[in-house]
Formats: structure tokens, sequence, C-alpha cells
């Protein structure tokens, strides 16, 4: 399967395509035997089962995403049930914390080849299959090792899921690759917000078990698997490139490596990640040791949650409207950098304030996955840049909430560790000035 067959993941009529462009049973070429107004009569049938196949994928990219993230914030809601209830010593439960990322830099790397082999589709498909199983096994695995082990089993299917996305919304929706991703960013902020606000509610409501607490999110995982097989299954019959314009390599290869495009966006989403994961694993505890009660300070985390929702869908659509989205960086990190000010200045005060600039400063996510569908004129340059990019931007992210964790321990206090957050800031905005600009990775390579 070469790489720009990546893309073909079924036979879609675009928006704009004429009754002569669509494909006949997956090919572009004329049916024989068939009349004018026969030919016009199967384009139209063709046209119309593509169009309800694009929404097929659009359900399917939707559910996905809503299941990017319940493994992992579900099992924080219930971190301490799970540790006693494991018999986990503390450092255990510490490493925990930090899987899911190492997950996302091994596996992801392997989202490229696995695609090539079997086409995005297939491996959507199956990772939502693994994370399905991997989220109902892990509680009743009988151990720390099953628990972890089954835990990873469920991170790889997120890993290339991960990855892939934005292939998917490039194959299928090039001419609208801000409003799909921003729809996309949209319900993976929804999974996250109501995965931490409903799972210790639904525990309760469950019988208390922390077992069925972080089983119940198997069945969404299940509900999009039928969809991916639709795709799958179509994308079978297709024989032609993606709709869309996806551009061929001209069977030249593509060295990602050396594309310092490539670089600043893996850079920046290093540290967009490490900011978010810190405002995840920190943030309740900053406002906490400055006088919050702990269910305010988990509301105003819930509140930076859930400034990413309606953010997350508006961002890319302005973002694909520019041709430098340099500027968007530079405002995220200026609310970044604000609220790092707010915390060190006065965390109780303004916390609300400050949890408002966090959620917004945190939308860099969704601008980074926007740009990762932008920078590439081809479905595989899109793959192999999406790879590449997450990879090495979970493996820088991984330090962070550690490192943080750490400082906090030796000083004594916030002073030093908020430090840390506003310095990395500097950084993601330079680097996000410079993912930012109109290129294209394979006029670099």
């Amino acid at each position: 399967m070469a790489d720009d067959d990546l893309a073909t993941l079924g036979p879609v009529a675009g928006p704009h395509t004429t009754p002569a462009d669509r494909p006949a049973h997956g090919t572009g070429r004329p049916q024989p035997g068939l009349g004018e107004a026969a030919q016009e009569s199967h384009h139209q049938a063709t046209g119309q089962a593509g169009h309800r196949l694009r929404w097929i994928v659009t359900a399917g990219l939707v559910l996905a995403a809503l299941n990017l993230r319940p493994a992992i914030t579900s099992l924080g809601a219930l971190l301490e049930e799970v540790r006693v209830g494991l018999g986990m010593s503390g450092t255990v439960a510490g490493l925990l914390t930090s899987v899911p990322a190492l997950c996302f830099a091994a596996f992801g790397i392997a989202a490229p080849r696995l695609a090539r082999r079997f086409g995005p589709g297939a491996i959507v498909c199956a990772g939502m299959a693994a994370i399905t199983v991997g989220v109902a096994v892990r509680p009743y695995a009988g151990g720390t090792g099953g628990f972890l082990a089954a835990s990873g089993f469920a991170l790889a299917g997120i890993a290339v899921s991960n990855v892939l996305m934005p292939v998917v919304i490039k194959s299928w929706f090039a001419d609208r690759v801000g409003p799909m991703t921003g729809l996309y960013s949209m319900a993976l902020a929804l999974g996250t917000s109501l995965s931490a606000a409903l799972t210790v509610p639904m525990t309760d409501a469950l019988g208390g078990s922390w077992r069925t607490g972080l089983a119940v999110w198997a069945v969404l995982a299940a509900v999009a698997v039928p969809l991916w097989l639709v795709v799958v299954r179509q994308r079978r019959a297709a024989a032609g490139p993606a709709t869309g314009g996806a551009a061929h390599t001209g069977g030249t290869t593509l060295r990602i490596t050396s594309s310092p495009t490539a670089w600043a966006l893996a850079v920046f989403f290093g540290l967009q990640a490490t900011a978010a994961y810190i405002t995840m694993g920190w943030m309740p505890q900053i406002f906490r040791d400055a006088g919050v009660s702990a269910g305010t300070a988990g509301v105003l985390l819930a509140v930076t949650m859930a400034v990413g929702v309606p953010l997350s869908f508006v961002l890319p659509r302005l973002a694909a409207r520019m041709r430098h989205q340099g500027p968007l960086a530079v405002l995220l990190g200026l609310c970044g950098l604000a609220g790092y000010a707010g915390l060190w200045l006065a965390p109780a005060a303004g916390a609300w304030v400050w949890a408002l600039l966090m959620g917004i400063s945190n939308c860099a996510f969704p601008l980074a996955l926007t740009m990762i569908g932008m920078r590439s004129t081809s479905s595989a340059g899109v793959v192999k840049l999406s790879a590449f990019t997450q990879s090495v931007g979970y493996l820088i992210s991984v330090p962070g909430p550690l490192l943080v964790g750490t400082l906090y321990q030796h000083s004594g206090g916030w002073g030093l560790p908020i430090a840390l957050m506003a310095g990395l800031m500097v950084p993601q905005i330079a680097v996000g000035v410079l993912a930012g600009r109109d290129r294209r990775i394979e006029d670099e390579t």
C-alpha cells in the first residue's frame, strides 16, 4: 500500500465534485453498457452514498474523540481508590500518571506503518476496540501488573487514534480542515470534561465499586466500533485516491526529521502538553494551598477544562482562515503567562480569573492539531507529521509534571514551580510562531 493510499478510506464525493468526476464502483471510469441517462443516475446514486458515508465518518470522528481521554481522566478521579484496592505503593501510583504520555509516544510512532499496511480507518477501528477491551478488563485483571498491562492496551488504542485523526480529517474533509478539526477537538474536550465530572457520581450510582466506575466507560468506546467497521468496508471498495485534493508524493521519500517546521510543531505540541498535564495534575493543589476549599478547587479545574469545549470548536475554524497561525500561538501563550502571574501573586483572590485564563491557554492543543493538517500537502504527509509531532511532543511532556512535584516538595512552596511553568511558556510562544508560518513540510524535505 503506497503512502498516498493512506487517504483512501472509501469513495467519497466531495461537495464540489461534478457528476463526471464522481467515481463509479470505486473508479473514475465510465461504466460500460450504460447510457448517458443511466450513467448520470448511477453517478447520482454514488454521490448520495458518498454523502451518507461522510456523515458516518463524521459521527465516527466525534465518537472516537469522545473516547480519547476518559480512560485517563476516569482513573484520575478514582486514583486513591484504585491505589488502595490494588495495594499500589505511592511511587507506583505516581508513575501511573506518567504512563499515558509514555504510551502515546511509544505507540504513536507505529501509527504510520500500521496505516500504510491496513489503512487509517482499520487502525482507528482497532484502536476503538482496544480501548473497549482495555478499559473493560483492567479493573478485573487481578493485581497491579494486570491493571497496568490492560491500561497499556487501552492507551495503545488511544495513541494510534490520536495520530490518525488529523489524517482522517485531511482525507475526507480536505475542504473543511478547520471546522472538522474544531468538531473533533470540541468532542475530545467534552469527553475529558464529562469523564472527570461524572466518574465519581456514576460510581456511586452503580454501587460504589471503583471497578464498575472505571469499566463503565468501555461502553462508550464499544459504540464507536460499528461505525468504523462501515468505514473500513467502504475503504476496501475504493480504488482511487482520496478526494479533497490530497497530493501525491511522486514516490519520493518524505524525511520528516529534516523539516524545521516539523520540529517546531513537535516542540510546540510538547510544551503545550506539558502545560496541560501540569494544569490537570497540580492546579487544584495550588488553589488548596492558597486556602481554597477542596470542593471549590475541583470546580475551578472543571471550569478550566470546560473552557476548552467551545473554544476548541471555534479556534481551528479561525486558524484555518489565517495564512499565519503564529498570532494565535502568541495570544494563547500570553493568556498562560497572565494566568501563572495571577497564581503567583493572588491565587485565591482571583482564582476564577486564573482558571479561565489557563483554560484559554490550554487551547493550544486544538491549534496544534489544526496546524498539523495545514502543514502538509498530502494525507501521507499529514500522517507522518502527526506521528512525529505527537510522539516527540509527548516525550517532551513526560518530565514536566514530575519536575513540578519535585520543586514543590524541595522548595516548600509554589514560587519555583510557577516560575518554571511561566518560563516554559516563553519557548512555547516562540516555536508556535515558527510552526504557524505558511510552510509545507514537502517543500522543506
